[in-house]
């Protein structure tokens, strides 16, 4: 039960089989684990350095205004940043433009890759997915210069809205529950959907926003974006197939997982990102969440490695499961 003199400052909703008046949660899931257990990983070892720079083998990727007909373009930009070109729009996820993931500009993970496309060479956005409010999702001055110089309709969970709203007041945003759908755009839906995370922007409001996963159905396919989840015993992947029946494209995070005692509630490793695209019906994915912030401890290359290994353990090409590098222009084919 919520303490009764809590207040939630981002929501005031009912009660739902996801909120309890003032936090929102995961059914029958993991709760978010306590200062005692982050301090234990911050200083328990087995963190491995990664370079201070990595150069993409991709150079930085000019997209086209637009794509149309029955292509569907995604683009890598670094992290769970992506430009996805498809029906004639133009939609970013998670947008991350700033040198670190974090509330300072001189502290916090640092990217150590730019980003794959150049802020000036975007074209025009129209819609900005953001998925929950962790730093490495919800970056407020990335946010700000596109409202500024593209205008866009931003989507996102409930509460996230009020943190947009209270740095761009003028910003058009609907915010969304699991379950809701929205259609704005001509053949084009967005569904809100499950995923197995948590929120938080500071010490005192953990849980007190919303976090989804998105499905865009369009004339050209159906694309299921995950931000970042958990594997939750492949649940939330089961339903999503269930409801939507599968999907031209998934977008899977399958980094930021070591170690695994701590990270499991919250980050799927590769071998469950494997899993949860076969589960979810997908016939294809772009992989995303990692060589961009050092968030975990794994390698830098830990990610790939073993993403190969869960491929090939379960006989599944590897160009189905791309994971895509800054730049990295992916072509979707047709399901």
């Amino acid at each position: 039960m919520p303490d009764a003199k809590m207040r939630n400052s981002y929501y005031q909703g009912p009660v739902s089989d996801h909120f309890d008046g003032v936090h929102f949660f995961n059914p029958d899931g993991i709760e978010p684990l306590g200062f005692r257990e982050l301090m234990r990983w911050q200083f328990g070892g087995g963190r491995f350095r990664w370079p201070k720079a990595v150069q993409s083998p991709f150079p930085p990727a000019k997209p086209a205004a637009r794509v149309s007909g029955e292509d569907l373009r995604v683009t890598m930009i670094g992290h769970a940043t992506m430009l996805i070109q498809v029906a004639g729009l133009n939609i970013l996820t998670d947008p991350v433009w700033s040198d670190r993931a974090s509330p300072f500009s001189f502290a916090g993970p640092r990217r150590v890759s730019p980003p794959g496309i150049r802020f000036e060479d975007l074209p025009p956005i129209d819609i900005v997915l953001v998925s929950h409010n962790h730093y490495d999702h919800l970056d407020i001055r990335t946010l700000k210069r596109l409202f500024e110089e593209h205008g866009p309709h931003f989507v996102t969970p409930l509460g996230n809205d009020t943190i947009i709203h209270r740095a761009i007041p003028e910003a058009k945003i609907s915010d969304m529950d699991w379950g809701d759908r929205l259609s704005y755009w001509d053949g084009v839906t967005i569904d809100a959907e499950p995923c197995h995370h948590w929120s938080a922007r500071g010490t005192r409001d953990r849980r007190m926003a919303l976090w989804a996963a998105f499905v865009i159905s369009t004339p050209s396919g159906k694309i299921y974006h995950v931000g970042d989840t958990g594997f939750h015993d492949g649940i939330n992947y089961r339903a999503v197939r269930e409801k939507h029946g599968g999907f031209r494209l998934a977008i899977l995070p399958f980094g930021a997982y070591e170690p695994r005692w701590f990270m499991k509630g919250q980050h799927q490793n590769p071998d469950e990102a494997v899993e949860g695209m076969e589960l979810a019906n997908a016939a294809y994915v772009a992989g995303h969440h990692f060589a961009t912030f050092q968030l975990t401890n794994e390698a830098i290359d830990a990610p790939v490695k073993a993403l190969e290994t869960a491929l090939a353990a379960r006989n599944i090409a590897p160009g189905r499961f791309r994971p895509l590098r800054a730049g990295e222009v992916f072509d979707v084919p047709k399901a």
